[in-house]
C-alpha cells in the first residue's frame, strides 16, 4: 500500500507541473468547441445544421476539427461544436440568420462555409466537408503538414498505423510492436503492462480466428489492412466484463464511398511474401465489399538448446541432467477471405452483414533433436528424433446487426447477431532415429477441436439532458467446445497403433452459457469534468465432461464489475484521468484442454478442465498535454490479481510436467511515458516506454513447489519519419523488450528494428517500397531459466530473422466519399489466452464494444 501511496503522490505532484506548460491545438485530446474569442450570445431558435470533416487527400475523417458558427451580422462566434469519430458535428437550436462556419484543425487549412438559416426550424445539411493539408513557403523552403502517428484520446490511446511505412509487407504481430503500452515476443503473443490478459478484436468484434490463437490469428492480418491499433485499459461497463489488462481494437482500412475501387498490395521478400485483392462497391444506400489476402512465410530458421536437471529436493537420489539441441525451421501459409454488405434502409434504419473465412497451415520442425542423458557425470541414455508440430484451422464468422436511431441527438437502439465457429487441428509426430538415421519407432498426437459460438446483443442509449447519457443492454453468449484427442504409436514405418489409455485418448466436451446485463451514466459538467460510472452483472454456466469419465462438477457462478471514469479537461488543451474498475478472466481452452502434449518429451504440458476465473482491481490515472511542439501522455497504474491463473511445473521422472491452478496472486505498479515531437513539419519523431515492477507468488503450502518472484521490467520504442520531398519518404523504427519476470524463472530479452523507404506515384494511386529489418543482425540469442527446489532449467533460443523485402501496392478506381453512418457489431471478450489475448467518447457518444479469446 505504501508504494501504492508514493505512486499516487508522484503522479499528483508531475501533473500540478505539467499542467502549467502552455497547452497547444490540435493532437488528439479534445478541444473546446469555438475558435478564440467568447461566444457572445447563444442561438435559441431551433434550426440544425449538420455535415462532415474530411481529409482531401485520403478521404478520412478529420476527428475533434473545431467548428465555429460566426454571426455575419455582427462577425462574433454565437456557437461550436468538436467532430466525433466519423468527422460529424451538429449544431442545435439554431436562429433564423445569415452565419459563416468556420471550420480548423491543426496541420489543415482552415475552412469557411457561407451558411443561411430561412426559417425556425431548418435542418441544414451541409454533406461532406474537405480540409487540405496546410503549406507555407517561406525563403524558398516548403513545410507541409505531417500525419499525425500516435493520438491519446479521451478513452484510449490510437496508433495510425497506415502513416508508418515501415509496416509496409508485414503483418499485425510487426504493427503491435510498435503500439505504445504492448509487448509482442518472438513467439507473437501479446502483453499489455506486462500482462497477457488482453482482449483483441478486429474492427469491434471478436473472430473465431483470434479465438483459436491470438499469436497466430495476427499473421493472418496484413499489415497493410491496418489503419490503425486502439489500446483501452479502462473499458466502461457497455464492455464484456472480460480482460484483465484492457482490450486492442484492430481497424482495418474500410470506406463508406460510393463508386467501384479495387486495391492490389503485395511484398516479396526473403523470408516472407503476401498479396491482397481487395475490391469495394456502393451504389446509393448500398455497399459491398470483397477481399481476399494470402501470406506465405518461408526460410525462417534457427536453432534450440536445453539443459535441464531435476532435483531430489531430500538429497537421496543422484540429480539427472538432460540435454537437447536441434536445428528449428517454420514455414506456413495463411489466408482471410470476407464479404460485406450494407443498407441503409432510410435516415433512422440500417443493416449491415459479412461473413468471414479464415485459414491457417502453420508447420514448425526440429531437425535431429539430440537428448542425452548423464547421471553423475556419466551419459547413460541418447537418442535422436525429428520432431514436426501441425497446426491447421478454418475459421467462420457469420454477423448480422440492425440499428436504428433517432431524431434525438445520441439516442440510438441496436440488435446484434453472431455466428462463430472455429475447426482447428493441432497434431505433432516424434519419429525416433536409428543411429544410421532410419526410423526406430513413431509417436503421433492428433487434437481435433472445434469452437462455436451464438451471441444476442441488444443495446439502447438516450440522453437525459443535453450534458448526461443513459446506456442500458443485454447481452447472451452460448458457446459449444469439444476437443478430441488420441496417441498413436508404431514401429519403424509399420501402421499406427492407437493407444488404450483414458489419460492419452479421450473427447472433452465444455460448454459455458454467459448472460449479462449492464447499465452505464455519464454527466459532463460546466467546469470541463466528465464522469462515466456503470455496473455491469455476469451470470455462466459451465458443463463439461469425459467421454470415458463421469461429467465435472464445475459450479455456476455470477459477478458484479464496476467501473469508474473520470476526465478533466485542464488549462492548454491538457487532459487528466482517473479510473477505477474491476475485471474478470474466464480461462480459454488453451488452460482447459486436458490433452497432454509430449511433442517435446521432457517438457510435456496439459490443461486444467476445473479451472475457475480470476479476478483483477484496476487503478489509472494519465495526464496528456502538449508544449511547443510536443504531445506527450504520462500514466501510472496498479494492477491487482486473485485466484490468478499460473503454470504450475512438477517432475515425473526427469520430464518437467506444466498445468494450470488458480494459486496465484500478482501485482504489478508501474508508469508509461510516450511523446511525439514534430522537430519539423518533415520530421517527427517518436519516444517511449513502458516500466513496472511485478510480484508473483503461487501460494501453495509445500515447501518444494511454493514459488514466488519479482522484478521490474521495461520495453522501450523510438521511431522517426522524414519526408524527403518528391514523394519520397523515410521511416524508421527500433524497439528492445527486457528480460521478462516469471514465477520460476525469467526469459531474456531481446531488440528489434527496421528501416523503409517508399516512393508514391505521382498520381497517388499506388506506391512502391523497400524495407529492412535488422539488417546488421543476422541472428540474435534469447535466454531462457527456470529455477526451482526440484528443477533447474536453462534454454537458448537463436532466431535468424534479417530480412530485405519489397513492397507495392495499387488502386484501380475512382470513388466519391459519402457520409458514414453509425454501426454496431458484437463483440465478446471473456476469456483469459495465454497467447496474448473502442471507447467511449467523452460526453457519452457512442462505445465500440469489446472482445477476444474464446474456448477453441
Amino acid at each position: 500500500m505504501k508504494k501504492i501511496l508514493l505512486l499516487l503522490t508522484f503522479c499528483f505532484i508531475t501533473t500540478g507541473v505539467w499542467a502549467q506548460f502552455p497547452g497547444m491545438p490540435g493532437g488528439g485530446a479534445k478541444k473546446e468547441a469555438v475558435i478564440p474569442g467568447t461566444v457572445q450570445a447563444t442561438p435559441r431558435g431551433s434550426a440544425k445544421i449538420v455535415g462532415y470533416v474530411i481529409d482531401s487527400t485520403d478521404n478520412k475523417a478529420v476527428e475533434f476539427a473545431s467548428v465555429a458558427l460566426i454571426s455575419k451580422a455582427n462577425n462574433k462566434p454565437v456557437d461550436g461544436s468538436v467532430c466525433d469519430v466519423v468527422g460529424k458535428f451538429i449544431l442545435n437550436k439554431v436562429s433564423v440568420g445569415d452565419y459563416k462556419l468556420v471550420i480548423s484543425f491543426l496541420g489543415y487549412q482552415t475552412k469557411n462555409v457561407d451558411v443561411k438559416i430561412v426559417n425556425k426550424n431548418d435542418e441544414l445539411d451541409l454533406g461532406v466537408i474537405k480540409l487540405g493539408l496546410s503549406t507555407k513557403t517561406l525563403q524558398e523552403v516548403t513545410v507541409t503538414g505531417q500525419r499525425v502517428l500516435i493520438e491519446d484520446k479521451v478513452d484510449r490511446l490510437v496508433y495510425n498505423a497506415e502513416h508508418d511505412a515501415t509496416n509496409k509487407g508485414g503483418d499485425a504481430t510487426d504493427v503491435l510492436k510498435k503500439v505504445p503500452m504492448l509487448s509482442v515476443d518472438l513467439d507473437g503473443n501479446v502483453s499489455l503492462r506486462g500482462s497477457q490478459s488482453v482482449k483483441v478484436l478486429i474492427n469491434n468484434k471478436p473472430s473465431t480466428i483470434v479465438a483459436s490463437s491470438i499469436a497466430d490469428a495476427l499473421k493472418q492480418i496484413p499489415a497493410d489492412m491496418i489503419k490503425s491499433v486502439e489500446v483501452i485499459t479502462s473499458p466502461s461497463a457497455k464492455y464484456d466484463a472480460e480482460g484483465s489488462a484492457g482490450i486492442i481494437n484492430i481497424i482495418t482500412k474500410k470506406n463508406t464511398l460510393q463508386g467501384l475501387t479495387l486495391n492490389l498490395d503485395s511484398s516479396v521478400g526473403i523470408r516472407g511474401s503476401n498479396l491482397s485483392l481487395n475490391g469495394n462497391y456502393r451504389k446509393g444506400r448500398m455497399g459491398f465489399s470483397l477481399g481476399g489476402f494470402g501470406r506465405a512465410n518461408y526460410n525462417v530458421n534457427g536453432s534450440f538448446a536445453n539443459s535441464q536437471t531435476t532435483l531430489d529436493p531430500n538429497g537421496i537420489t543422484p540429480s539427472i541432467l538432460n540435454t537437447q539441441s536441434a536445428e528449428t525451421r517454420n514455414n506456413g501459409l495463411f489466408g482471410q477471405y470476407q464479404l460485406g454488405w450494407d443498407f441503409d434502409i432510410n435516415k433512422y434504419n440500417s443493416l449491415t452483414a459479412s461473413v468471414r473465412y479464415g485459414v491457417r497451415n502453420q508447420n514448425s520442425y526440429q531437425d535431429k533433436l539430440l537428448n542425452q542423458r548423464f547421471q553423475s557425470g556419466s551419459l547413460i541414455n541418447s537418442n535422436t528424433r525429428n520432431v514436426d508440430v501441425a497446426d491447421l484451422s478454418g475459421t467462420i464468422d457469420l454477423n448480422l446487426d440492425y440499428t436504428h436511431t433517432f431524431k434525438k441527438p445520441q439516442q440510438e437502439f441496436s440488435m446484434l447477431t453472431q455466428f462463430s465457429r472455429n475447426n482447428r487441428t493441432n497434431d505433432f509426430t516424434n519419429n525416433i532415429l536409428n543411429p544410421d538415421e532410419s526410423i526406430n519407432n513413431r509417436l503421433k498426437n492428433n487434437n481435433e477441436s472445434y469452437n462455436q459460438e451464438i451471441t444476442i446483443q441488444a443495446d439502447y442509449q438516450t440522453p437525459i439532458t443535453k450534458a448526461q447519457l443513459v446506456e442500458f443492454g443485454a447481452k447472451g453468449i452460448f458457446r459449444t467446445v469439444s476437443s478430441d484427442y488420441k496417441y498413436f504409436a508404431s514401429q519403424g514405418t509399420g501402421d499406427y497403433v492407437p493407444v488404450q489409455n483414458n489419460s492419452l485418448t479421450n473427447v472433452f466436451d465444455y460448454n459455458q452459457n454467459i448472460t449479462a446485463g449492464y447499465l452505464s451514466y455519464t454527466l459532463t459538467t460546466k467546469k470541463k469534468y466528465t464522469f462515466k460510472l456503470g455496473s455491469r452483472y455476469e451470470y455462466t454456466t459451465i458443463d463439461a465432461n469425459f467421454k470415458t469419465d463421469k461429467p465435472l462438477d464445475i459450479p455456476s457462478y455470477g459477478v458484479l464489475v464496476p467501473s469508474i471514469n473520470i476526465s478533466k479537461s485542464l488549462k492548454g488543451g491538457s487532459t487528466l484521468k482517473l479510473a477505477y474498475n474491476r475485471r474478470i478472466q474466464r480461462p480459454s481452452i488453451q488452460f482447459l484442454n486436458p490433452n497432454i502434449n509430449a511433442s517435446n518429451p521432457l517438457n510435456i504440458s496439459k490443461g486444467n478442465p476445473e479451472l475457475s476465473p480470476e479476478y483483477t482491481n484496476n487503478y489509472e490515472m494519465t495526464l496528456n498535454t502538449f508544449f511547443k511542439n510536443t504531445f506527450l501522455t504520462a500514466a501510472v497504474f496498479v494492477r491487482n490479481t486473485t485466484g490468478s491463473i499460473q503454470s504450475v511445473r512438477s517432475v515425473r521422472g526427469d520430464t518437467i510436467q506444466t498445468t494450470y491452478n488458480n494459486i496465484g496472486s500478482e501485482d504489478a505498479y508501474g508508469f508509461n511515458l510516450f511523446g511525439n515531437i514534430n522537430l519539423s513539419n518533415k520530421f517527427t519523431l517518436g519516444l517511449g516506454g513502458d516500466v513496472y515492477h511485478t510480484q508473483l507468488k503461487n501460494n501453495v503450502s509445500d515447501p518444494i513447489y511454493n514459488a514466488s518472484n519479482s522484478g521490474w521490467v521495461a520495453n522501450y520504442r523510438a521511431f522517426a519519419s522524414y519526408n524527403l520531398g518528391k514523394n519520397w519518404g523515410l521511416q524508421a523504427f527500433t524497439f528492445y523488450r527486457s528480460t521478462q519476470i516469471q514465477l520460476q524463472g525469467k526469459q531474456g530479452g531481446f531488440g528489434i528494428y527496421s528501416l523503409s523507404l517508399k516512393k508514391d506515384f505521382k498520381d497517388k494511386k499506388g506506391s512502391i517500397g523497400f524495407g529492412a529489418e535488422n539488417f546488421f543482425t543476422p541472428e540474435f540469442k534469447i535466454n531462457n531459466e527456470i529455477n526451482s527446489k526440484v528443477i533447474a532449467q536453462q534454454s537458448t533460443t537463436i532466431l535468424r530473422n534479417m530480412n530485405f523485402k519489397v513492397n507495392f501496392s495499387y488502386r484501380i478506381g475512382k470513388m466519391t466519399f459519402d457520409a458514414p453512418k453509425r454501426k454496431k457489431s458484437v463483440n465478446n471478450d471473456d476469456l483469459k489466452d495465454g497467447e496474448g489475448g473502442g471507447g467511449q467518447q467523452q460526453g457519452g457518444g457512442q462505445q465500440p464494444a469489446a472482445g477476444g479469446g474464446r474456448p477453441r
